[in-house]
């Protein structure tokens, strides 16, 4: 009757000591059936602290200074990591903030907001198209910068572009090795983001995940999950985001990064204290070992 819930708890605490906290002995029995591992972009694969490279004007009269003004001026009503880059690079550049009206947060795609009567947006090439603006103004440019694996902010003004941010966020140091000893155990990767499709796989290029589910809206993320899942695919997720506790439920099995939000840890089945992406296949391996000493348990048992 030892022979179970003894190597339950030498593989759960083998992963205590290791920065990978296991919940239950269910956990460990659905991560050695895994067939394919979701990463979320931002706070998972990368670090989460973006910070803003470029800001280029669109238009002649306005300066990069009233582009970063008027962008933290609205940013700094969200809690989102892209928001809180533009306004600690207002900061650091002593620029302005001032009081926005009428706030609105657009989940997945930006804000809007007015500032001294002007209607202001700031957010994705999707939000822009969604309220009829063109960014041709600045088409190049911002194809330019999305090669370069950056995500680009248009901000609007009355209707017609002013502006583009470029916001970089540094890729986690284990990435690339994780994605390739998942590859190695014959465990498909993919990678889930809101970017837009340049710069996704210009970022799932450098860490060699080949599957890239591009501008997904965070009540979307479930659904992808569900469709590898339909396919026949044993999936986990891993996320930190509140936008990501419904994937992680989801998912055959979800994996919290621990350096995320609180209920993105508590929807997952398995938290990886520091957050380092080298620990997702650890606790795969973990979950593979532990069940084969079970096994081997019952035998010696029996």
């Amino acid at each position: 009757g030892l022979a179970t819930p003894t190597a339950v708890a030498v593989g759960t605490g083998l992963g205590a000591k290791r920065g990978i906290l296991i919940k239950n002995g269910e956990a460990l029995e659905k991560g050695k059936k895994i067939d394919a591992v979701i990463f979320d972009k931002t706070g998972t694969l990368t670090e989460g602290k973006p910070r803003v490279t470029d800001v280029v004007s669109c238009a002649s009269d306005i300066s990069r200074e009233q582009i970063l003004h008027l962008s933290a001026s609205l940013e700094k009503l969200s809690e989102h990591p892209l928001a809180q880059a533009v306004v600690n690079e207002a900061k650091d550049k002593n620029v302005s903030i001032q009081e926005a009206h009428e706030f609105e947060n657009l989940a997945g795609r930006g804000v809007k907001g007015q500032i001294n009567n002007d209607i202001v947006l700031v957010g994705s090439a999707r939000l822009m198209k969604e309220f009829g603006i063109s960014p041709e103004a600045c088409h190049d440019k911002i194809e330019e910068l999305e090669n370069q694996a950056k995500t680009v902010i248009a901000v609007s003004k009355n209707g017609a572009i002013i502006g583009i941010l470029a916001i970089a966020d540094t890729l986690k140091e284990d990435a690339k090795e994780a994605v390739e000893k998942l590859r190695l155990r014959g465990i498909e990767t993919s990678m889930i983001t809101g970017d837009n499709k340049r710069t996704a796989e210009a970022i799932a290029k450098q860490v060699g995940i080949e599957k890239v589910f591009a501008e997904v809206l965070p009540q979307d993320k479930a659904e992808k999950v569900e469709s590898l899942q339909r396919d026949g695919l044993k999936v986990a997720f891993v996320g930190d985001g509140i936008n990501d506790a419904p994937a992680l439920v989801q998912a055959d099995l979800g994996i919290a990064i621990g350096t995320g939000t609180d209920i993105a840890i508590e929807a997952g089945n398995i938290v990886l204290v520091k957050g380092h992406p080298l620990k997702v296949e650890e606790a795969l391996a973990l979950a593979r070992i532990t069940f084969r000493t079970i096994k081997q348990n019952m035998f010696w048992a029996f």
